[in-house]
C-alpha cells in the first residue's frame, strides 16, 4: 500500500524518532482532552500480564507477556471461562495481538518473531522474523499497524509482515514515545496505551497527529487498595464494534472495564 507522503515538518522528526522532546512544527488546535466514563465492569484474570487485547465476533482475545508464562487466549466476552489458551515457548516474551483474515497475529518483545495462529484453535501456523522490538499491533483493512516503544508506528503487510512505511506520532508539537498496546477502529483511528502512564491517545495514522488524549486514571481508582498494590500498568484496549464503547484493562488487573471516552 502506498501511504500519503509526510509533510516536510513531520519528516524532520524521523531523524530523532522516539525522542519525547523532538519539536514538530505542527499547525492546528491542541489535542482534545477526554476522560473515561465507566459503563460496566467484567471479570479479568488477575494473573494476566496483558500485552494485547481484541474483541472479534463476540470473542475476547488476549495475549500476555513474561518469559515462562506468556500465552494467548480466547473466550466469549460474556463468559469468564476461556475457550482456548495456548502458551508461548518458555524463553519468549509475548506482546501485542490482532485478529485478521481468520488468523491471530502475536508479537514477541525482543525475540523478533511474529506468530501467525489459527483464529479458532490458536494453533501455530507459521512464524515470521522481524527486526527490532514488538509492542502493540492492530489491523486496518489494508495493513497492520505496529508499535515498538518509540514514537513510530510501522505499517506492515497483512500476509507477509513486510514493512510498508512508518509515521512518527506527535502531540501538541512534540514527538510522543512509549506507544504500547494498539487498537484500530473502523473510522481509521489508532488508539494507543502510553506505557507507564494512565493515558490513552487517539492517533491519525496518516499524519501521526494525536487528536485526543484520554485520562484513564479513574479506572485505577475503582480498584480496591489491596488490588492497587498488586497490579502493574494500564495496558489493553479493545473497541466493541458497532458501539462507542471500549474494553480497557491493565497488567495483572482483576477487572476489565467497559468505557466510553467523553469530554
Amino acid at each position: 500500500m502506498k501511504r500519503r507522503p509526510a509533510t516536510f515538518a513531520l519528516a524532520l522528526t524521523l531523524l530523532t524518532a522516539g525522542c519525547g522532546d523532538t519539536v514538530v512544527d505542527e499547525p492546528g488546535p491542541p489535542a482534545d482532552e477526554l476522560r473515561v466514563e465507566i459503563v460496566a465492569e467484567h471479570p479479568h484474570d488477575p494473573s494476566a500480564f496483558t500485552q494485547g487485547l481484541e474483541l472479534d465476533d463476540g470473542e475476547l482475545f488476549e495475549g500476555t507477556g513474561r518469559e515462562g508464562s506468556s500465552w494467548v487466549s480466547a473466550r466469549p466476552l460474556d463468559a469468564p471461562t476461556e475457550r482456548t489458551r495456548v502458551p508461548l515457548p518458555d524463553d519468549m516474551f509475548g506482546e501485542g495481538i490482532t485478529v485478521t483474515d481468520g488468523v491471530v497475529w502475536q508479537l514477541t518483545w525482543k525475540d523478533g518473531v511474529a506468530f501467525v495462529r489459527d483464529r479458532d484453535s490458536l494453533t501455530e501456523r507459521r512464524r515470521i522474523d522481524y527486526d527490532g522490538e514488538g509492542w502493540g499491533l492492530c489491523d486496518q483493512p489494508d495493513r497492520l499497524v505496529m508499535s515498538d516503544g518509540s514514537a513510530d508506528l510501522t505499517f506492515r503487510d497483512r500476509d507477509t509482515f513486510t514493512e510498508l512505511g512508518r509515521v512518527t506520532v506527535h502531540r501538541n508539537g512534540r514527538a510522543m514515545s512509549n506507544l504500547n498496546e494498539l487498537e484500530c477502529t473502523d473510522d481509521g483511528a489508532v488508539y494507543a496505551n502510553v506505557w507507564k502512564t494512565e493515558e490513552i491517545v487517539r492517533i491519525d495514522p496518516e499524519t501521526g497527529r494525536v487528536g485526543a488524549t484520554i485520562d484513564a486514571s479513574a479506572l485505577l481508582d475503582r480498584l480496591s487498595d489491596a488490588d492497587r498494590n498488586d497490579v502493574d500498568v494500564l495496558n489493553g484496549i479493545a473497541h466493541i464494534p458497532g458501539t462507542d464503547r471500549f474494553l480497557v484493562t491493565g497488567k495483572l488487573w482483576p477487572t476489565l472495564f467497559e468505557v466510553r471516552f467523553v469530554p
